[in-house]
């Protein structure tokens, strides 16, 4: 059996993606040398709380960054490949640890968010959302006096819970679980796959480097770009189901 048969046999295939996933449209992630955020802020200090307050300038520069940089990107193929599956039944749901939103923009209607999302702001007294380019327009805070921050989870914030509910539910319910872009080592994101395993599902991992899960995989793709590995896949599948 191959990942295409798997694939075209699955009644519920469940998709995780990372930060990989985003990479390959030109977004930085945060741990890549030289070109990931690390590399030019220290996200750990910013990302947090205690910054939302009590470094105000420094978080909303950090985050200004991040949703200019998100302005000049685009999902590429893998994303508009993984929203037509959806729409031909191959793909039932997409967990995402990304924050970008590509996978909507791309038409992915099924779209669980782990860790919130940077197209939008809301403030943290009353909970109205905004549109994340005011913040580029230095709006940064609500008409109720409450500070307005972007709708991503910071460290140290538990992730929303029906998120997480949902995530765990689809994992249970899924024959074929495909990790794309993900170095697997952000709990409970990490858990999915596992969850997965346990209830009989195809595990499949697809990033860039080794992970600590892919001996249990039934199969993996290293040094492969995302996009590329899913268009191959795509003519594959078209082989099986013309």
């Amino acid at each position: 059996m191959t990942i295409t048969s798997w694939l075209a046999a699955s009644r519920h295939t469940v998709v995780l993606t990372g930060a990989g996933m985003s990479t390959e449209s030109g977004l930085p992630d945060f741990r890549s040398p030289r070109t990931g955020l690390w590399a030019r802020f220290n996200p750990s200090e910013l990302a947090t709380i205690d910054a939302l307050y009590h470094r105000r300038e420094s978080f909303v520069e950090f985050y200004q960054y991040r949703i200019r940089t998100l302005q000049q990107c685009q999902p590429h193929d893998g994303h508009r490949l993984l929203a037509d599956w959806e729409r031909r039944g191959i793909v039932q749901t997409i967990v995402t640890q990304n924050v970008d939103g590509f996978h909507q923009e791309a038409g992915s209607r099924r779209v669980i968010e782990l860790h919130g999302s940077l197209r939008t702001v809301h403030c943290q007294r009353c909970g109205q959302s905004k549109p994340s380019f005011v913040y580029l327009h230095g709006v940064l805070t609500c008409e109720c006096g409450g500070v307005l921050r972007p709708s991503v989870v910071l460290f140290g914030e538990p992730l929303p819970e029906k998120a997480i509910t949902e995530a765990w539910k689809v994992a249970q319910q899924a024959d074929l679980f495909l990790v794309l872009g993900s170095s697997l080592q952000v709990s409970p994101a990490n858990q999915l796959p596992l969850v997965a395993k346990r209830n009989g599902a195809k595990l499949v991992i697809i990033n860039w480097e080794p992970t600590d899960l892919d001996d249990l995989a039934d199969a993996v793709i290293h040094q492969r770009k995302i996009g590329e590995v899913l268009n191959e896949l795509n003519e594959q599948l078209a082989e099986v189901n013309p």
